[in-house]
C-alpha cells in the first residue's frame, strides 16, 4: 500500500491546534485595502478557524483524518 501523500496547497494554508480545531488566514487581504474601513481590515487580523462543516474535507487534505 502507498503512502497517503497530503495536498501540497493545503498543508500552505491550514494548521491543526492542538484542541483540533485548524487555524487558515483571512480572505481579502491582499491588495485594494484603502477602500475599506478601519472596522473592517481589524475584523481580519490575525487567524480565523474552519467551519466546522468543512474540518472533514480539510483534514482529509492534510491526512490529519
Amino acid at each position: 500500500m502507498p503512502k497517503m501523500k497530503s495536498v501540497s496547497g493545503a498543508l500552505k494554508r491550514f494548521k491543526v491546534k492542538k484542541n483540533g480545531s485548524i487555524k487558515c488566514g483571512s480572505a481579502f487581504r491582499s491588495h485594494i485595502l484603502t477602500k475599506m474601513s478601519r472596522k473592517r481590515k481589524v475584523a481580519l487580523r490575525g487567524p480565523q478557524t474552519i467551519d466546522s462543516t468543512d474540518a472533514t474535507r480539510v483534514r482529509r487534505m492534510l491526512c490529519k483524518a
